[in-house]
């Protein structure tokens, strides 16, 4: 059984993007929020990265699903997944079958921005699950979660958020996610996180600024997105792409620096911005975690953490947390 809520149309994306633009652009310092990456190239272009020698993350999680999705199951021991940033579904069957196999899998609900390529994938899971409720919701995690559909009569659930997307959010904002996430789960509910861990600041750089310049043209892709959607003039070559590690936050941060003193006109703002050589604008966060600090912000959400499961080398975790 297939079927799809759509909560967020063409419409609300195009008023969405030019928000943040406009705001971001006249920020100090200047900042795009890293969901404006993925159109079809963006999209192709971060496909490519998880392959590349330098990315471990992708495949880093994928093998703990591998290795523990039964534990996952056995412990969840949940009627329902449910997962936001759902995207082609990869990571999504590991976990899928592992609940079948546990016998209690009778629902999903996959969660995502991009409707066509939702409809796709979820309905492709219907074909290949039968018996399986599939109930899409095409929306923003960040402002749509109290529209999923969730209720008490449906059994115990586990909402899963993979792919260290977690960390895409300064510590405010995830703190306010975790909660509205608490708020949508049941008391015995599931809360699945994958989490990108803290290591040598040089192998995290590396992972964000490969040899082969796939993320730095992904990075530039951001400009390429506003100047189709809202009329820029963006040359994506007149800016360089920068990862660092900020230490004190615990955090890399990729960047856009321009290379020469130019004058940007976004025809749809109605907008023009001036970027001096050399200034930067941030256009991702992306967090690295500790097991003890991610367990405190589980519990100040309302979680109780009760699963840590790692690979051998402590690159990347997936938590699991009961809501209480």
């Amino acid at each position: 059984m297939f079927r799809i809520d759509r909560n967020l149309t063409a419409d609300d994306l195009d008023k969405a993007l030019r928000r943040d633009v406009a705001e971001g652009l006249t920020a100090r310092p200047k900042q795009l929020p890293p969901k404006w990456f993925y159109d079809e190239r963006g999209s192709a272009l971060f496909e490519e990265i998880t392959g590349l020698a330098e990315y471990y993350p992708t495949r880093t999680e994928r093998s703990i699903l591998q290795e523990r999705a039964d534990d996952i199951a056995d412990a969840a021991d949940a009627e329902a997944l449910i997962e936001l940033g759902s995207g082609s579904g990869v990571k999504t069957r590991l976990l899928l079958d592992a609940m079948r196999r546990h016998g209690r899998l009778t629902r999903f609900v996959p969660v995502d921005v991009s409707g066509d390529f939702l409809a796709a994938s979820a309905s492709g899971l219907a074909e290949d699950y039968p018996g399986l409720d599939v109930h899409a919701v095409v929306g923003d995690f960040e402002e749509h979660l109290g529209l999923l559909p969730v209720s008490e009569d449906r059994g115990r659930q586990i909402l899963a958020v993979l792919g260290s997307t977690i960390g895409n959010q300064e510590p405010l904002a995830r703190a306010a996610f975790l909660r509205d996430i608490r708020g949508v789960l049941h008391a015995g509910d599931s809360l699945l996180l994958g989490a990108d861990l803290v290591k040598d600041p040089g192998r995290l750089v590396t992972a964000y600024d490969d040899a082969r310049g796939v993320t730095a043209a992904f990075n530039r892709n951001v400009l390429s997105v506003i100047n189709q959607q809202l009329g820029a003039d963006f040359d994506p070559d007149a800016f360089g792409h920068v990862a660092l590690w900020d230490a004190e936050q615990e955090w890399i941060e990729m960047r856009l620096r321009s290379l020469v003193d130019q004058r940007v006109h976004v025809a749809d703002l109605d907008l023009t911005v001036d970027f001096r050589a050399s200034e930067e604008m941030r256009t991702e966060i992306s967090a690295k975690f500790r097991r003890e600090r991610l367990g405190g912000e589980l519990v100040a959400a309302g979680f109780t953490p009760t699963h840590w499961w790692t690979d051998p080398a402590d690159d990347f975790a997936l938590a699991l947390a009961t809501a209480r």
